[in-house]
């Protein structure tokens, strides 16, 4: 009724603007000026009043009978659906039926494949019997071949006995490869019979099962097909519908239009009203516009700048470290999320765009720190490194640019994609952390207490260690006798004296380094002097894991070695680590130590202990190794000459395999070494002091590991006899020894971590070559030589002291 009342209001608005108002003193008044009496327009009104709510009575009819039409359509085609997806579900399970049987068919195809692969074996296993029977005829007619010679040779002498006896064996073993054979051929043929017989009844079921398999097949294809035509019927009955559908919409347009001609005054004047408001907006949206261009412009222009910059070759004079740049790229990320939320609020209140531009010039700003740093961290980096990390400097400002470039419209807005950023600062995050030293990422204030934590664990690992070869000297000593036992106990008990010479090193280690941080710290406490000298802790750090580490390592060799199942080799190699390594623990500790310390004389009195323990393992092994090959001799005595000539090429075949194995492995040594020099430089701390070129720390390098090749393939002897245990005074075992000495010098020389610079390495390696040059090879045996300490020639510029020693031979 409400909307009857304001229809009738609206219709007569409109009447009354077209034909004027009976209460107005307008000029278009019917009674003044048209002649027209008012009895005359009240009949013409009421006249005009019934034929419209006769209008309204049949459009009000046509709606209802629209709506019943369309509810009634509605409901039809809910139920066709239901009826077109009961019959899709039907089809559904067809299909699945269907591809069940193929997936069926399948199977038994590959049943019937291995059914004839089984029948071709059996024939190949018949050819075989055959080849079988052939064989044992030709071993009989041997057979009687040899029954012959052997009744001439009987006749024609008497004193070749020993060829009798050997035609006598070869008559017993031919008579049991006959019996062999005839076993073999009767196994073969029972096992062809039971193939035959199973491969038939598996063939005559899978033929069932495939007739079966074809019936269901046909039964599915039937109601597959009645499925698809029941489908064809339901599709035409729903075309139908939808073009009653479609006929009914039209008609109900057609009344629409009507109705919406009615509104279209209204809508004009809307539309004025709206241009003006439309006008105003698109003014104010020029302004941001204007600003956005602005702020962009000005953060690209310094983008621009940082990258002309990243080529200059004035940013040499300032290097960076690679922790700023790893937190300004953490600043950048935010900067970027905090964009990304400011363009989200741009778009949803456009008004609002101080925070956008905040955002534009800050991300301007700090993306020119992170290329400047970039550069200058550049600078400090290996030459791979550096590459990368400008060129990933030089893409991240590119794609940045990129990314404000989208600020042009703001129908781009929605487009921009900042992943290509966040990648290239992934990429510069990822460089920086390779970057940064070896320990940066642990806390300063927790260095103290990890030495502590350390040197403890070490302690701890050499107990062990030597509570377990206690442990296995006396399982040695219960299960094993003679040469055996002897070996053992002479290992384990040079072992034992190992350990206990590492024990006294870390006691002797542990009070020189208590003397020092009391001596060097001050009113600081011991943490505090731990974190401002945290070079010099996270060498001792490393060198007390690599000891701990070496302790483990050799017991687990010598705990193989005992059971027969490890080598000797990997013993002594295990030997030398751990000389290597408590020669390094020593030089971390005595870098600091006063020359005149009494603690400093007990560790290096400590070190030459350790120096001659690991002397008389390598000793001990060595001579053990010894006496368990020559327990290993091969007996001869039964051997004939064609077994010998088989041995010799395996043996020949087995010294070109090995020889091409070591050769392998020393350029695998070479290569492991090489990485080690260069991660031990950037980790230690070798960019300190006067800054070397990548060359330069390539060419010492390359030294190093070119001495302890020629070390490593030639050996050192000595004929010195103090420097060697009782058990070694023969001239092979003293040259033995100090053959797998020699090897052991280099690795000492190259354990200490904190060479200040590549000109300190390389003219450390040249001393080094010089004293190496006065070896004097003649055939296989060594002059002697006495390698002493490599001791300081070079100051270190920060504290004016001498430099530390490098190295130590072992027996000095």
């Amino acid at each position: 009724m409400d909307m009857d009342a304001s229809q009738q209001n609206v219709f007569d608005n409109k009447f009354d603007d077209i034909f004027g108002s009976s209460f107005s003193s307008d000029p278009f008044n019917f009674n003044s000026q048209n002649g027209v009496n008012k009895d005359e327009k009240d009949h013409l009104i009421d006249q005009l009043y019934q034929e419209i709510s006769g209008l309204k009575a049949q459009l009000e009819n046509l709606k209802t009978e629209s709506q019943r039409a369309v509810l009634q359509l509605k409901g039809r085609i809910s139920e066709l659906e239901a009826e077109l997806a009961e019959q899709q579900h039907l089809r559904q399970q067809a299909v699945d039926e269907s591809e069940f049987l193929r997936a069926e068919l399948d199977e038994l195809k590959k049943k019937r494949e291995d059914t004839e692969k089984a029948q071709r074996s059996l024939t190949e296993i018949e050819r075989k019997a055959q080849a079988n029977e052939q064989r044992y005829s030709k071993l009989k007619e041997k057979y009687s071949e040899l029954v012959q010679n052997h009744a001439d040779l009987l006749r024609k002498n008497a004193e070749v006995t020993k060829q009798v006896s050997v035609a006598r064996q070869a008559q017993a073993d031919l008579e049991r490869e006959k019996k062999e054979l005839e076993d073999s051929y009767q196994r073969i043929s029972e096992q062809a019979q039971r193939k035959t017989q199973e491969q038939t009844e598996v063939l005559e079921n899978l033929k069932q099962e495939l007739a079966t398999s074809k019936q269901e097949l046909q039964i599915a294809q039937g109601s597959l097909d009645t499925c698809a035509q029941a489908e064809e019927k339901w599709v035409t009955q729903i075309a139908e519908l939808e073009k009653e559908r479609d006929s009914l919409v039209n008609a109900m347009a057609c009344r629409e239009e009507e109705i919406s001609a009615l509104q279209e005054q209204l809508e004009h004047t809307q539309l004025k009203l709206s241009s003006a408001q439309e006008s105003m907006c698109q003014l104010a949206k020029d302004q941001r516009k204007m600003l956005l261009a602005e702020s962009r412009k000005a953060a690209e222009q310094v983008i621009q700048e940082a990258l002309r910059q990243l080529e200059e070759p004035t940013l040499i004079s300032c290097p960076g470290s690679a922790d700023h740049l790893l937190s300004t790229v953490k600043y950048v990320s935010n900067c970027i999320e905090q964009l990304e939320k400011c363009w989200s609020q741009y778009l949803a209140h456009p008004e609002d765009i101080s925070g956008l531009l905040h955002s534009v010039t800050l991300l301007a700003r700090l993306t020119s720190d992170t290329i400047v740093h970039g550069g200058t961290t550049c600078l400090r980096a290996p030459p791979e490194a550096a590459d990368a990390l400008t060129e990933a400097c030089k893409q991240y400002g590119k794609e940045t640019l990129i990314y404000l470039a989208f600020l042009e419209g703001e129908g781009t807005l929605e487009s921009v994609n900042s992943t290509a950023m966040k990648s290239c600062l992934s990429k510069i995050m990822a460089i920086g952390e390779e970057l940064l030293p070896r320990g940066l990422d642990i806390k300063q204030e927790e260095l103290g207490d990890l030495v502590d934590k350390e040197m403890a664990a070490t302690s701890a690992a050499i107990e062990t260690a030597t509570a377990r070869i206690e442990e296995m000297l006396s399982k040695s000593r219960a299960g094993d006798t003679g040469v055996k036992l002897e070996v053992n106990e002479r290992i384990l008990g040079s072992c034992t004296s190992l350990m206990q010479a590492i024990q006294v090193l870390i006691v002797a280690s542990k009070d020189l380094q208590r003397e020092i941080v009391e001596s060097g710290r001050g009113t600081a406490s011991p943490k505090e002097f731990y974190a401002k000298n945290s070079r010099w802790t996270e060498g001792l750090i490393s060198a007390s894991k690599a000891v701990g580490w070496g302790a483990t390592v050799m017991v687990d060799a010598a705990d193989l070695v005992v059971q027969g199942r490890g080598k000797f080799e990997e013993l002594m190699v295990c030997s030398h680590e751990i000389a290597a390594s408590t020669a390094q623990l020593v030089a971390a500790s005595k870098v600091k130590a006063d020359k005149d310390s009494p603690n400093l004389a007990q560790l290096q009195q400590a070190s030459r202990g350790v120096s001659q323990a690991t002397a008389a393992v390598v000793a001990s092994t060595i001579s053990g190794k010894s006496q368990i090959e020559e327990t290993d001799n091969m007996d001869f005595s039964s051997m004939t000459l064609t077994q010998i000539k088989r041995q010799e090429m395996d043996s020949q075949v087995r010294v070109l395999e090995l020889e091409n194995e070591l050769q392998k492995e020393r350029q695998k040594l070479g290569e492991l070494r090489k990485k080690h020099y260069e991660l031990a430089g950037v980790a230690e701390g070798w960019e300190e002091g006067t800054e070397a070129s990548p060359p330069a720390l390539q060419e010492a390098s390359f030294q190093f590991h070119h001495l302890h090749k020629l070390v490593s393939i030639r050996g050192l002897a000595d004929s010195k006899p103090g420097h060697y245990p009782e058990s070694v005074q023969s001239q092979k075992d003293r040259r033995s020894v100090l053959a797998e000495n020699a090897k052991a010098v280099l690795p000492l020389f190259l354990a200490v971590p904190w060479i200040p610079t590549a000109a300190y390495a390389a003219a450390a390696a040249a001393a080094y070559k010089k004293t190496l040059g006065a070896i004097k090879i003649s055939g296989v045996t060594v002059t002697r030589l006495a390698l002493l300490p490599c001791t300081s020639v070079f100051k270190n510029r920060k504290r004016g002291q001498d430099a530390i020693p490098i190295c130590r031979w072992f027996g000095s």
